[in-house]
């Protein structure tokens, strides 16, 4: 590395892994003057025509002189960054600080020049798109402002690179040369041209392992057994359309297959590309396989190998290590640790996971961080008979293990656009990088429903597992991704239930739900559910237990044509004697009646009917398929009972009704729905962001700068902290000190009776009922009594910190906080004071920046909310004041990320205005955003 005096450390951290428009990798670095053979071999590879392009002119080798220019960088008005895969160069790009007459110039100067090459051989990946969000990151990271670039008109390539950026800029055509300036200040169109870029790169890479034309299974056993020949033998029984390779280095000579598969010592023996690997070696054994993979142009790994983070620290360096090698060649992980992935496209069918059997093709993504959920969730999926599962099962499952490459964000955006995958179904142990799942989920969550279960919600990540710091609570996570659309629940049996549900019925229309049933009990029992559920049920209509199949028809016709019902909870018992002959009717007529109003969402609830949750499965014109007509390679499936399901899909359009063995569980899915259906009305329109013409941005601005000039962190005085959000309008009830009761007096004649006395000391502050607070003193007299009285009964005045205030118009004591965390952004949150936020835990969250709808909404969602709305007669509070408050702290936050967290405690709210009449304000340098920045993986 260089080291000279004139030019600055090295900037490790602008060293970048960088997913490309293909799905592969590549490392993104500075150039530094060890890179000169690199640099040369580089050039070598590049075409005339693209030297030409780049400079203007045949230029067919570089001389001594330009590689040491390329090559010798300052880090701030000279930079160069490369684009290497296994340790070579494949792009360049380096910018020179220019001046106003375009010569070289240094600081202040704010403009530079960029350039870029790209190796032949990789152009059309999105490199040179990469290189430029990292190269302005760079720029604006060491003062520069503006970038130029001179480009030959011909070299189309390259304009729709700088045009495409979504930056602002400037063109003009001079001598036959392209001149195109643009500001790298960050753009809402930047910023989408980059997440969708992000977008298709990621999912891309994803679909490149999931979607594989040849699969190598690297450890598979010479006898049958072990992890590696498992895998084997459950790729090849599913019928794995492309083609598939046995590798293990102990194999004989002259060996060449494992039970009918080619086999091979190494994977460089394999005559023919590799796209996806399975590695099931041990841990030490594993950096030897990934390098063979890598020099061979393997595409993706599996790693089903244990021993890495999971097992402690040396584990954990094992695994870094491990990302580090892979990304050199390009190549992505899943794993290590990993129970594997599946495919049941007819076009893929990939079992390549220990699951010995590959569950039933269907419309549900399935992600699961842990190996063991994964195994109960296709265990569960499978088992369901009674509802969609019969017929559509699973699409893709990924069990990322430690997910140190590979997460739930990257399979996220696969499915988005995934047309085989309807509904997503996650288990997540932790979540690596809060903002941007959020930022995926409210994407998906958009088009397709996406339901979560969280595991370690109350202790530590699994150590597996690298994750930001956050200081949330685990219910502020919920509710934020709530807001995003997630479906939030609690154990995997609701992500099923909720999953089986979303993936064939269509989304209710409201909550307004009919139940009838052939059981008077059954139907006070789902009644009594949808009420806990905040769901509005018509009272039950028992149909008898001598109700025919015939009978269910028509009372569910006439349920789904009702106009004031929105979904149909079916209730059944069996009746004594009757057998599948009676089921398989029921079912029939349950399914013509629902098709017949194919927009409201009818959900069965059944008392061990397994011949009926079967008959609900299966679509009139489907059959189990026969032996002679399983997919080669594929073993006969069991025939009990549960067992003989079809495993082709429905008709199109026709929608399969899922069964639940409770009212309670039925129930809770509906619910679920409807909450769902309404954020995706509430998302189609979400809002704006108000603007407020008292707000002072810019003086707010100033005002920081100075108090930030002190120090890197500071809480904020009172003065200062009125000062400031008097800039955006919030204005805060002056409290004056009261040492004395002399000063007590002073205080009250200065502000006007009638008044507040307050004790501030920190173990009273905000405790009202502990006696810290005098209300209403109307007068000089009652104002030293009650100074006498707080300090006979807490202390002397020094320690009780007593202050005086103006009373204001009475009201609601409310709360407002918004605080910046590290892992999921900048966060609003909301609640009663006192013990309805503080014990028991009544608090509303959204993230920043505030819509409009959005704080009308989460005025209404904590469960006190009535008190806001004339709760038993009492006047309603001004809650358009109060939206409005919450407006102003989000901008001020959005505005100011220095402004890392704000408390208004407490905020009256009357019926007419509010009053704030405590307040405080923290300041810091804000953190890093990386969401703002270049697209990166994950660093190790």
């Amino acid at each position: 590395m260089q080291t000279s005096p004139d030019r600055h450390e090295y900037p490790a951290h602008w060293e970048a892994d960088v997913v490309l428009r293909d799905g592969g990798t590549a490392r993104i670095r500075p150039i530094t003057v060890d890179d000169a053979e690199r640099l040369v071999s580089f050039y070598e590879q590049v075409s005339d025509e693209s030297k030409y392009y780049r400079f203007f002119a045949p230029y067919p080798r570089l001389s001594a002189k330009d590689v040491h220019r390329f090559t010798h960088h300052d880090f701030v008005d000279r930079v160069g960054l490369a684009a290497t895969v296994g340790g070579e160069f494949i792009a360049t790009v380096r910018y020179d600080r220019i001046g106003a007459d375009g010569t070289p110039a240094s600081a202040p100067a704010d403009e530079a020049e960029v350039a870029f090459l790209v190796q032949d051989a990789h152009q059309g990946r999105g490199v040179a798109s990469a290189l430029l969000e990292h190269i302005a990151a760079v720029a604006r990271e060491r003062g520069i402002r503006r970038f130029a670039a001179e480009v030959l008109p011909a070299n189309t390539k390259m304009i729709k690179v700088f045009t495409d950026a979504g930056y602002t800029q400037k063109r003009s055509f001079e001598d036959g040369v392209v001149r195109l300036e643009f500001d790298l200040e960050p753009t809402d169109r930047s910023l989408a041209v980059q997440y969708a870029r992000e977008h298709r790169a990621e999912a891309r890479s994803v679909q490149r392992l999931l979607a594989p034309g040849s699969v190598a299974v690297i450890g598979a056993g010479r006898t049958p057994g072990g992890v590696g020949r498992s895998v084997l033998a459950n790729i090849r029984d599913a019928g794995f359309t492309g083609r598939l390779y046995a590798v293990n280095k102990a194999l004989p000579e002259g060996q060449e297959d494992l039970e009918g598969v080619p086999a091979h010592r190494s994977v460089r023996d394999i005559d023919g590309p590799v796209d996806l690997a399975v590695v099931a070696v041990p841990a030490e054994h594993v950096p030897e396989v990934v390098t063979e993979c890598g020099e061979h142009g393997v595409q993706g790994l599996v790693v089903v190998s244990a021993g890495y983070a999971e097992s402690g620290t040396e584990g954990r360096e094992r695994q870094r290590a491990l990302v580090r090698q892979a990304r050199t060649y390009g190549m992505r992980i899943i794993g290590p640790n990993a129970f594997g992935i599946i495919n049941t496209s007819p076009r893929v069918r990939l079992n390549a996971s220990l699951a010995p059997e590959t569950p039933r093709p269907g419309r549900i993504g399935l992600f699961a961080q842990s190996g063991a959920i994964g195994i109960a969730l296709l265990s569960r999926l499978h088992r369901r008979g009674g509802g969609v599962t019969g017929v559509t099962g699973v699409s893709t499952f990924v069990s990322s293990g430690n997910r140190a490459d590979v997460s739930g964000n990257d399979v996220l955006q696969y499915w988005y656009e995934d047309p085989d995958t309807d509904v997503v179904l996650m288990y997540l142990e932790s979540i690596g990088n809060p903002r941007k799942f959020t930022r995926l989920a409210r994407r998906t969550a958009a088009a397709k429903p996406l339901v979560v279960v969280q595991g370690a919600r109350h202790g530590a990540a699994p150590q597996g597992h690298a994750v930001r710091a956050t200081r949330l609570p685990h219910a502020t996570v919920s509710a934020l991704l709530r807001q995003a659309g997630v479906i939030r629940v609690d154990t995997i049996t609701e992500l099923v239930d909720a999953g089986l549900l979303l993936a064939r019925q269509p989304l209710p229309a409201g909550p307004r739900v009919a139940i009838l049933g052939n059981s008077e009990s059954l139907g006070l029992l789902t009644y009594d559910a949808c009420l806990a559920e905040g769901l509005r049920p018509h009272p039950p209509q028992d149909l008898t237990t001598a109700a025919s199949a015939a009978d269910f028809h028509t009372a569910l016709s006439r349920a789904l044509a009702d106009d004031r019902c929105d979904a149909v909870v079916v209730t059944a018992i069996p009746a004594v004697g009757e057998g599948s002959v009676a089921d398989a009717a029921l079912a029939g007529a349950l399914r013509s009646a629902s098709a017949a109003a194919p927009a409201k969402p009818v959900l069965v609830v059944h008392v061990e009917l397994g011949g009926l949750a079967e008959a609900l499965s299966a679509a009139a014109s489907t059959a189990p398929q026969t032996e002679a007509e399983s997919p080669p390679h594929i073993a006969p499936r069991p025939t009990s009972t549960a067992e003989r399901l079809p495993t082709a899909e429905a008709p199109e359009g026709e929608h399969l009704i899922p069964a639940y063995p409770a009212a309670e569980r039925a129930v809770r899915a509906l619910a679920q729905a409807v909450t769902y259906a309404q954020w995706r009305r509430d998302a189609a329109d979400p809002g704006r962001v108000p603007e407020y013409e008292d707000i002072d941005e810019k003086g707010a601005a100033t005002l920081i700068d100075g108090l930030l000039a002190r120090g890197q962190g500071l809480t904020l005085g009172t003065e200062e902290t009125c000062d400031l959000l008097g800039h955006y309008g919030i204005h805060v009830h002056r409290a004056l000190p009261a040492p004395a009761p002399d000063a007590a007096a002073q205080a009250a004649r200065t502000l006007g009776y009638p008044v507040a006395l307050k004790a501030t000391a920190p173990h009273l502050r905000h405790r009202a009922d502990l006696g810290g607070v005098r209300l209403d003193l109307a007068d000089e007299d009652q104002l030293r009594r009650s100074y006498t009285e707080l300090t006979e009964l807490f202390g002397a005045p020094e320690e009780l910190r007593p202050v005086v205030q103006r009373m204001a118009p009475r009201g609601v004591d409310v709360v407002v906080r918004a605080v910046i965390d590290p892992a999921a952004g900048a966060v609003l949150s909301f609640g009663l004071a006192g013990a309805a936020s503080q014990l028991l835990g009544d608090t509303a969250h959204r993230l920043i920046p505030v819509t409009d709808k959005e704080a009308t909404s989460l005025v209404r969602s904590i469960r006190t909310a009535p008190l806001l709305f004339g709760w038993r007669g009492s006047a309603p509070a001004d809650t358009g004041a109060l939206e409005e408050l919450l407006l102003r702290v989000s901008r001020l936050v959005d505005d100011h990320p220095e402004v890392v967290a704000v408390t208004l405690e407490p905020v009256v709210v009357a019926s007419h205005g509010l009053s704030v009449l405590g307040a405080s304000v923290r300041l810091a340098p804000p953190p890093a955003r990386d969401d703002l920045g270049p697209r990166t993986l994950p660093a190790y």
